[in-house]
């Protein structure tokens, strides 16, 4: 996660100590915050949803989550996705896994991330959209 404070406190101290001015400053500090809400703006917009396809390609589960929820859904991974989706379970995709994948997405993946067929012909799905 981009840590925005940091930043500010790093041009404040550029100001304190002659390197730019204050009108510089106040351009960056305001740079920084447009930044900022594209940033949460595109996190927001981000859904992950998770799909579970049957071996006749019947869907059996079809979850969607918007991405802004990622930091609760990455306490719960480990608990709640293997009984939710027993799928990710019996394919060998683990607590760990999950979390790694949350990682993933946080740090901004989009896409087909997760592509997997159980023994039994069912498939899992994880897009980010």
């Amino acid at each position: 996660m981009v840590n925005f404070k940091e930043e500010k406190l790093q041009i404040l101290k550029m100001i304190e100590e002659g390197k730019i001015t204050s009108e510089e400053g106040i351009e960056l500090l305001e740079a920084i915050n447009e930044t900022k809400a594209n940033y949460i703006e595109s996190q927001q917009s981000k859904w992950i949803k998770i799909r579970v396809f049957e071996p006749n390609n019947n869907t059996k589960v079809n979850v969607t989550i918007p991405v802004a929820l990622l930091d609760a859904g990455i306490k719960l991974a480990g608990k709640v996705a293997p009984n939710f989706v027993p799928e990710l379970k019996e394919s060998g995709f683990n607590e760990k896994d999950l979390k790694e994948l949350f990682e993933t997405i946080k740090n901004g993946a989009s896409g087909k991330l997760v592509d997997i067929e159980t023994e039994n012909g069912e498939k899992v799905e994880i897009v980010v959209e």
